[in-house]
């Protein structure tokens, strides 16, 4: 699907417009979104608007790093929309030239809708619309930035439940789980940070300077960005420590366990020594022709194994 708007030059809207009434004086610029189009609709983006071959093929061959690069024309923008539900990314492409923006994305993108309908209910009074596409390429990136932190927060929340249960749950079971929170930081860290790397670009950028208040636009988005950057850095570091701690922990578990291994066969290699020497059925062995034989070599055996014991307790061997 294609849709048309047009701002014009008194800051009126108007929507559902066709690709033909852009070219019309009346407008001070245009936005055409590409919202899952067919493959007739995506050679517009050549035939039409005469696009460079690279960047078209960036539409088509998802999923790119975020990035800008620079035309002589216009701008071509990278842009990641993330599902909160399931970290799942979606492309968005923008072509900002100076009088028309073009948005391009194989599926529906919830904050793009969001920005065009707001952008259809502004009045005169909301004067920041008409600066042209770039001011729109802004709403429509700070609305996805903003979409990121639910993302960050569900998984700090997780990250602190974890900390909370460490010593209610198996070892194994939270060593998993800790390892599937990092992928999934990991994750958003590959959208993150290379968005927070190219407003970065735009910033120092001279494309727009001079302007003021697109520019202070951009570096809050840019500060949101290095927020959320830091949390998801913060919230590795946090992972990386429980996993060290879980696997001291179940090396301090596996040591308590070889020690009482340890203990109980020390106790019974003397044990078994006696028993095997008595078990070896020799014809000239005098105890066993005794009569309190067996009970005397029973009664050693409870004694040096109580003494054992008794030993290993002063020894600390126990605790």
């Amino acid at each position: 699907m294609i849709r048309v708007m047009g701002i014009t030059h008194d800051h009126r809207v108007d929507a559902g417009i066709s690709l033909e009434d852009i070219q019309d004086a009346k407008y001070l610029w245009s936005w055409i979104d590409f919202s899952e189009p067919t493959e007739e609709e995506s050679c517009l983006l050549d035939t039409g608007f005469h696009f460079h071959p690279l960047a078209i093929e960036d539409c088509l061959h998802v999923l790119q790093r975020p990035k800008i690069d620079y035309y002589e024309e216009y701008e071509f923008l990278v842009l990641h929309a993330l599902d909160p539900d399931t970290l799942a990314t979606a492309e968005v492409n923008l072509f900002i030239g100076s009088n028309y923006m073009v948005s391009f994305h194989q599926r529906p993108i919830t904050e793009i809708d969001a920005v065009w309908e707001g952008l259809q209910h502004r009045t005169q009074s909301h004067k920041s619309w008409t600066r042209g596409p770039f001011v729109a390429a802004y709403f429509i990136i700070d609305a996805l930035v903003d979409q990121y932190f639910p993302c960050v927060y569900a998984l700090e929340d997780e990250l602190d439940e974890l900390e909370n249960r460490g010593s209610k749950e198996s070892v194994e079971l939270l060593m998993n789980q800790v390892f599937e929170l990092r992928s999934r930081l990991l994750k958003l860290r590959r959208t993150i940070v290379p968005m927070r790397d190219m407003l970065y670009r735009i910033l120092n950028s001279q494309h727009i300077q001079g302007e003021k208040e697109p520019r202070a636009h951009f570096a809050d988005v840019y500060d949101h960005l290095l927020k959320l950057s830091e949390m998801i850095e913060s919230d590795r570091e946090m992972t990386a420590d429980l996993r060290d701690s879980y696997i001291s922990l179940n090396s301090n578990r596996m040591n308590g366990i070889m020690k009482t291994l340890t203990v109980i066969t020390t106790v019974f290699m003397p044990l078994t020594l006696i028993a095997g020497i008595y078990g070896m059925n020799f014809v000239n062995m005098p105890e066993l022709g005794w009569k309190y034989g067996y009970f005397a070599v029973l009664g050693g055996m409870l004694v040096l194994t109580v003494w054992m014991i008794l030993a290993f307790l002063r020894r600390g061997w126990f605790k």
